[in-house]
């Protein structure tokens, strides 16, 4: 019963962490809303929530130009340190960690060597069913960047097709979080199917998943991120 409470309330944290960063992409050039960033429950509860939202953390720095807040960069760097990946780590987790690091380092250029960190392997993307590689690339949607590349990245660009059809997919199971990191992705990739509807897609995922910060943070994103794409 305690684990069942810590999770519902590690959840709320992460989707209050995520409504902060999805209204300040919605236009208005606000900074995300202070966070407690102590050292006792709340603080500990609001670290994982942050290592949960990953480099999306500080997504508004990079695609809006907003400055983070001091105490955003620190939660962003002590949930590095706190929950670096274990040896049998899963791969999304490993970049996830990676995405992180480089959106920190990012954000606050002073605050690093200016080395870009090492790509984890992305060996496992290789030939991989198209249904797995939506989920994948929806878990790894804070590497869906414009002007950024890494392997995941060039393992989409390559397959654009295969995204598009695991964004139809996630639409019609009605499951709009990886229906909107799938969407976020093909923002970024060539050759996207004009009769996808991409932008009409985008609308109908917000309309019926909206009400899920996480799924509003995602196209909220994507629109930024593929303002040309979409028009």
């Amino acid at each position: 019963m305690k684990q069942s409470g810590t999770s519902a309330l590690l959840q709320d944290a992460v989707l209050d962490m995520a409504s902060s960063v999805a209204s300040a992409l919605s236009g208005g050039g606000r900074a995300p809303d202070g966070i407690t960033t102590g050292g006792g429950p709340s603080g500990d509860l609001e670290l994982a929530a942050a290592r949960v939202l990953g480099a999306d953390l500080v997504l508004p720095t990079v695609l809006c130009g907003i400055q983070p807040t001091a105490d955003r960069l620190d939660l962003a760097r002590r949930a590095l340190e706190a929950f670096p990946p274990r040896p049998e780590a899963p791969p999304t987790v490993r970049w996830s960690h990676w995405a992180l690091r480089r959106a920190v380092r990012q954000a606050d250029p002073s605050g690093s060597d200016g080395r870009r960190p090492p790509e984890p392997d992305a060996a496992w993307l290789d030939a991989v069913p198209w249904p797995f590689l939506t989920h994948q690339l929806a878990v790894l949607a804070p590497l869906a960047l414009p002007g950024e590349d890494c392997a995941p990245a060039r393992a989409a660009r390559a397959r654009t097709l295969d995204v598009a059809r695991g964004f139809v997919r996630a639409v019609r199971r009605r499951d709009w979080l990886q229906a909107a990191g799938a969407g976020r992705w093909l923002t970024l990739l060539p050759d996207v199917p004009e009769t996808l509807g991409l932008a009409a897609g985008l609308d109908f995922v917000e309309l019926m998943g909206g009400d899920d910060p996480r799924v509003l943070l995602q196209v909220r994103a994507a629109r930024l991120t593929g303002a040309g794409a979409l028009v």
